[in-house]
């Protein structure tokens, strides 16, 4: 539902960062040839993703109510028209 709601440029300039990470798993994942870079950045790509939908989800909420509201009182434009 919210594909595009994240936008930035896949191909950008990458940025050293220190992190804190479970030492046995960082292992696990070095010996198995892992890219834990890009693992980490899908990661994160994904959790800023779902907090930007929920973030528009909770802005649109009174809009999303008040439109469900009126199709469950008058319908839709096209209840008289569909033949199935």
């Amino acid at each position: 539902m919210f594909q595009d709601v994240l936008q930035y440029a896949k191909d950008g300039p990458k940025r050293p960062v220190n992190l804190s990470l479970n030492g046995d798993l960082l292992k696990a994942g070095k010996e198995l040839g892992l890219n834990l870079s890009g693992i980490a950045e899908a990661a994160i790509a994904k959790a800023v993703k779902e907090a930007l939908g929920r973030r528009w989800l909770e802005a649109n909420a009174a809009a999303i109510q008040a439109y469900n509201q009126r199709v469950e009182e008058g319908g839709v434009f096209s209840d008289g028209l569909r033949t199935f």
